[in-house]
Formats: C-alpha cells, sequence, structure tokens
C-alpha cells in the first residue's frame, strides 16, 4: 500500500520524502546536526569539568586551607558531591565583583549553602538592584563579604525595602551604613502597626543621628521579642515612657538578650549596690560582658576604694570604659610594689572565675537573636 504527503497541492511518494524534505527545510539535514559547533558557554563548562575533578579541588584552588575546607564540609556536607563546574562558575562571578581570594574564603566560611542557591539566575538583575542602592562597589563588596546572601535577594524585595525606609524617614546613604552593620537588613525587615508604634513612642526626630538605627533594629526585631525585652525592663521599676526613652538614648539595648540584662542588672544593683536607673545615665553598664569586664574591674575598684576612702562611685564607673592598659596604670600601678603585686593577684583570680553550671546550661537556640 503505498503512502503519500500532502505539500500544497502536490503528492509525493514515500520513496522520494527524505530528498523532498532535505530541499525544502535544509536545516534540518543530519548533516547540520553532526557539525553544529557548540555554544561558548557549553565549551566553557565542558573546559571547566575537564579542568577541575571534584568541588574540593576548585575551593582549594580558590584559597582554602584545609581548616577552611573542614569546616565548610561540617556544615555543608552536599558540598563535597556538588558539580565543580556549578562552584567554579559561581566563584568566577564572585571574582568579577572585584572580591580577593580572601574575601572569597570568608564568604565560604561565612555561607557554605551558598552554593547551593540559584546565584546565576537573574544574576545581573539583582546585582544592577544592589548597584542603585550602595552607589559604589567598595561600599557594595563590603556588604557582600559581610553578607553574601544579598547576591540572592530578589530584586523586587530589595527596592521594596530601600522604599519602606525611605517613606520612614531613612535616606538611602543612611541605610547602606545599616546594611554594612546590620547585614540582614534587607532579608530581615518586616514592619506592621505595632512596629510603627514602637519607634513613634521613642520620640526620636528624623534628623536625629540615632533614627536610622532605632528603624532599622526595630525593622528587622520580631515583635514578640521587643515585647518581652520591655516587659523585662519592666520587672526593675521602670515605666514604658521611660523604657522607650532608653531604647531612643541607647538602640542597642534592643540588641541584647533578656539574660544579659538580667545577670548584669543583679550586680548593678546586688554587688555594686547603686540603682536601677543608674543606666540612663551610664547605659554602657549593661553592653559590659560580665566575667571579663564588669565584674573582676568593679570588684578591684571596690579593694581599692577600701584602701582609700576618697575614691568616688563615678571613678569605678569610669574605669569600665578604659582600656585594659589604662585600667592598671590608673587602679593597680599607681600603688607600691607589694599592693601592686597583690591587686593583680586578686584581679586574675576574679577575671578567672568561670559562671556557674554555665557548662550544663542548656542552650536553646532561636534564630535571629533580635
Amino acid at each position: 500500500m503505498l503512502r503519500f504527503l500532502s505539500i500544497g497541492s502536490k503528492k509525493i511518494h514515500h520513496l522520494t520524502f527524505t530528498t523532498a524534505v532535505i530541499k525544502v527545510f535544509p536545516v534540518f539535514t543530519p548533516a547540520t546536526y553532526s557539525t553544529k559547533v557548540p555554544a561558548q558557554n557549553e565549551v566553557e563548562l565542558q573546559n571547566v569539568k575537564d579542568e577541575w575533578k571534584d568541588a574540593t579541588e576548585v575551593l582549594s584552588k580558590w584559597g582554602c586551607g584545609d581548616d577552611d575546607l573542614t569546616r565548610i564540609f561540617t556544615r555543608c556536607p552536599s558540598l563535597r558531591n556538588a558539580d565543580p563546574s556549578q562552584v567554579q562558575s559561581k566563584l568566577r562571578l564572585l571574582s568579577d565583583l572585584g572580591l580577593g581570594s580572601a574575601e572569597l574564603v570568608k564568604i565560604i566560611n561565612c555561607r557554605p549553602r551558598f552554593f547551593r542557591t540559584r546565584l546565576n539566575h537573574n544574576f545581573d538583575e539583582r546585582l544592577d538592584s544592589l548597584m542603585s542602592v550602595f552607589d559604589s562597589k567598595a561600599m557594595l563588596h563590603k556588604a557582600i563579604a559581610r553578607n553574601p546572601s544579598l547576591l540572592c535577594e530578589n530584586s523586587y524585595d530589595i527596592e521594596r525595602i530601600v522604599k519602606q525606609y525611605e517613606e520612614l524617614g531613612v535616606p538611602k546613604r543612611d541605610l547602606v551604613q545599616m546594611m554594612i552593620l546590620r547585614p540582614t537588613v534587607i532579608s530581615r525587615t518586616s514592619f506592621d502597626d505595632e512596629k510603627m508604634e514602637y519607634i513613634s513612642r521613642i520620640g526620636l526626630s528624623k534628623d536625629s543621628k540615632l533614627y536610622k538605627y532605632v528603624v532599622t533594629l526595630i525593622g528587622i526585631s520580631r515583635v514578640e521579642t521587643i515585647r518581652e525585652k520591655v516587659l523585662n525592663f519592666t520587672k526593675y521599676g521602670f515605666s514604658d515612657d521611660e523604657i522607650f526613652c532608653l531604647f531612643g538614648k541607647s538602640p542597642n539595648i534592643l540588641t541584647l538578650s533578656i539574660d544579659k540584662v538580667q545577670r548584669n542588672m543583679t550586680f548593678i544593683l546586688g554587688t555594686m549596690k547603686l540603682e536601677a536607673n543608674i543606666i540612663f545615665t551610664y547605659p554602657y553598664l549593661l553592653f559590659s560582658n560580665m566575667e571579663t569586664v564588669l565584674k573582676p574591674r568593679v570588684l578591684l575598684a571596690m579593694k581599692v576604694q577600701n584602701m582609700d576612702s576618697n575614691m568616688k562611685t563615678p571613678s569605678i564607673l569610669r574605669a569600665l570604659r578604659m582600656s585594659e592598659e589604662r585600667f592598671f596604670n590608673t587602679f593597680v600601678r599607681c600603688h607600691d610594689k607589694e599592693i601592686a603585686d597583690e591587686l593583680m593577684e586578686f584581679y586574675k583570680r576574679t577575671k578567672q572565675v568561670k559562671r556557674l553550671a554555665v557548662s550544663s546550661r542548656n542552650w536553646t537556640t532561636r534564630g535571629f537573636p533580635f
């Protein structure tokens, strides 16, 4: 039984089908497929596959030492079996941005799962959005080194967050500073009515130098966390207005954990015998490390005060802001050698005392600390 192929008004016998199609559609000949030249990116990927054996070799060539590789593969074991061509292509994108090997190693150590993201997808579009924010490559390099996940942010989200902050009175140049200081501003910012109320209750004007710190810290914090921190301060007799006034005076108090505030306040009230409102004048009392600064220095200064009744409390408070060398010169080396040696030995013993039961404490991870 004969078959026919209709082309227009003509009928072609099946025996002449191949010849006819070749004449009409020459691009589909077998010869065309066999002589096709691969695209340039395909050639590059093939060369990369031939050049690198595995991801470990790629990372080693880019400057990762044995310790770096151990840390990377511990946090992201799947990277061992990653396609070396994909790892190489993403490293090349970072290198094209002007980042050196030292920055690349930091990025890899900071975000080992960075290579599991679709970095190559719409990369130019996201890079243009970031450049419109940072205005200079130097600032962009600094931000990426601190938070390489910026390169994975959606361009729409970047523009939306920047617009939100500008509407709240934080200009782009100030937002760039905050993005360097708080690298997760883009990914963690959210505002609702309750957060807007917190910003208004703090009472800072938009022209204040501290305003951008308050807005960005509240923007990246959880509402539940802010409530808990406000409630924690009320335990020491502060009103809500006083607490928000304290946040406006020292916005970084919002970054302190509840546990740290409780421990420092307990020491201030119980050991130093000071009033709770002393933190309004000396907010750095809440920031001082208990084991290495606050406890050893205060106890030494109080010991010296017992020896010299002319020393006043403000002198003890100022001791917390001194460098260690200046602290020794002011409180230790000014005495005779015998007394100085005794004070130094007391200071070392106090500093070596560790927190009770810290090794058996049950640590709970709550994610983002703010």
